[in-house]
């Protein structure tokens, strides 16, 4: 009996720890700082809850806008201002304050900080 108790806590717990090691990385919610690669400028980057994101420059001019969502482990972004149609870049689970490398289906690399998530607004 305590043999047949033992097995199905331990695979309780195995089960709990795969279902955490297999938690997908969320975007929504999050906001990143980088330099623009197309632009040239430092951004800040909000993907707010429902997946729309707003991406203004430091200086607090609009540079992009659209929506993003997640396919596997990729964060995929689609512009509302560019027929580029979607780019999809690598992510992993990144704390506020850390910085990570990723990378594109393109092959291009960029630095990302991820920063306390900040609401973002279309500048008028």
């Amino acid at each position: 009996m305590r043999f047949t108790v033992c097995l199905i806590a331990l695979s309780a717990f195995c089960a709990t720890q795969a279902a955490a090691k297999g938690s997908a990385f969320q975007i929504n919610s999050t906001s990143w700082t980088f330099v623009d690669p197309d632009k040239k400028v430092k951004v800040r980057q909000s993907i707010d809850a429902k997946g729309n994101y707003i991406e203004n420059a430091v200086s607090g001019k609009h540079v992009d806008h659209g929506t993003a969502v997640m396919k596997g482990d990729k964060a995929c972004f689609t512009s509302a201002m560019s027929n580029d149609g979607e780019s999809c870049w690598t992510t992993h689970p990144v704390k506020i304050g850390h910085t990570m490398l990723t990378t594109s289906d393109k092959g291009e690399k960029l630095k990302v900080t991820r920063i306390a998530y900040v609401k973002l607004s279309i500048p008028k």
